[in-house]
């Protein structure tokens, strides 16, 4: 799985802009094509979510907005790949497409992270 941290503009409500979108929706047509693709979407900003805490057996609830911005999530996508270096590579690909669209001020981070699998029985 790729996680997308959030950034100021995905927080503040901004959208996206449309040549990245474009570029990252191209990105995801290759990789469906090719079957490695199997989900991704945006999440909204953090002024929309709620957290549920259990602590001591008691559940808590937090409204966003979220203080931490380079914590948060503002994306994800989950492939089916053969190894962690071809989802680097991957991960290298789709954030090449931020910075030649979004220049060199644009700063973002992309977390890749297995799926756990159960084991089988």
């Amino acid at each position: 799985m790729m996680l997308v941290k959030a950034t100021k503009d995905s927080e503040a409500g901004l959208p996206p802009n449309p040549k990245l979108l474009a570029a990252i929706g191209k990105l995801a047509e290759e990789e469906s094509r090719r079957g490695t693709m199997l989900g991704a979407g945006g999440l909204l900003p953090s002024s929309q979510a709620t957290r549920i805490h259990l602590a001591k057996g008691k559940l808590s609830f937090t409204d966003g907005p979220f203080a931490e911005t380079k914590e948060l999530v503002g994306g994800y996508a989950m492939f089916e790949l053969k190894s962690k270096e071809e989802a680097i590579e991957l991960g290298k690909r789709f954030m090449q497409v931020h910075a030649d669209i979004m220049g060199k001020s644009y700063e973002g981070e992309l977390e890749i992270r297995p799926i756990f699998d159960a084991p089988s029985t």
